[in-house]
């Protein structure tokens, strides 16, 4: 039986596959069960410092799978308790240390817009479609945080004319948005994907985890001043490290640094 979140983990890299391609990566209890629990149990595993992820076959994940969803008789509890289990992949994407690197290829609906979003980095083939499919559904177009993410990344405006409407943002507008970093084919992004994570591993584990800690909070935080003393606590303890020592003998004898995460 096929594991349906393929995972390879290699010098510090997590690479997970959502592997239901017969059903475009669509969400089913079982998927967002090993999404929720993979991203979960990231937390304190220092052994891993970058997240690549993906979708197998044409599509990235084409949101939630509604052939395995409760039926209409289902009370408001149970259908709570699924929603939790769904969005919490989105928060625990938020609250782990590793930066998430996304490979959206095809269709990334609903629950599956939403892992992008979710994620530090994106990177689309150009056939890469994007949309809040909820709203067609019967649903609001805001779920999984997907009005949270969208209009802080490409403005109110723009977020409203997709969450309103459904409509799916194509790889080239998604990429004007600043939305998508690359747009290419999908061996390009394989690579380019593996390029980011090597320059993500030449840091200090600690510095890397504080700067996704630092570009998150500093979208709430209500002022500069308040983002200016998370960043200046955050650098003196860094200072305190043996993996400052070492980047700073490094650079000054301009050899490549050797951290250990001390």
């Amino acid at each position: 039986m096929q594991d349906i979140l393929e995972s390879e983990e290699s010098g510090g890299v997590l690479r997970l596959t959502m592997n239901r391609p017969e059903r475009l990566n669509a969400l089913n209890p079982a998927l967002a069960t090993a999404l929720r629990e993979c991203f979960q149990g990231l937390y304190r595993r220092t052994d891993i410092r970058v997240v690549i992820l993906q979708g197998a076959g044409p599509s990235f994940c084409a949101g939630l799978d509604l052939k395995e969803q409760p039926g209409k008789d289902v009370g408001t509890s149970d259908m709570l308790a699924v929603q939790y289990s769904i969005r919490d992949i989105m928060l625990a994407m938020r609250r782990c240390p590793q930066p998430i690197i996304s490979i959206v290829q095809g269709a990334a609906s609903g629950g599956g817009f939403a892992l992008a979003l979710a994620s530090d980095i994106r990177l689309a083939t150009p056939e890469a479609r994007m949309n809040a499919s909820f709203l067609r559904i019967g649903l609001t177009g805001c779920d999984m945080g997907v009005s949270y993410f969208l209009p802080r990344m490409v403005g109110s405006s723009v977020a409203a004319q997709y969450l309103l409407t459904g409509r799916f943002m194509d790889a080239q507008r998604a990429h004007g948005l600043g939305l998508v970093s690359m747009v290419a084919p999908l061996p390009d992004l394989q690579q380019e994907a593996q390029a980011l994570a090597d320059d993500m591993l030449r840091t200090t584990p600690l510095g890397l985890r504080f700067t996704k800690e630092a570009l998150g909070l500093s979208l709430d935080m209500g002022s500069l001043e308040a983002v200016m003393a998370m960043e200046d606590r955050q650098q003196i303890l860094c200072t305190q490290t043996d993996d400052f020592q070492e980047g700073m003998q490094a650079f000054l004898q301009k050899r490549p640094p050797h951290y250990t995460g001390q």
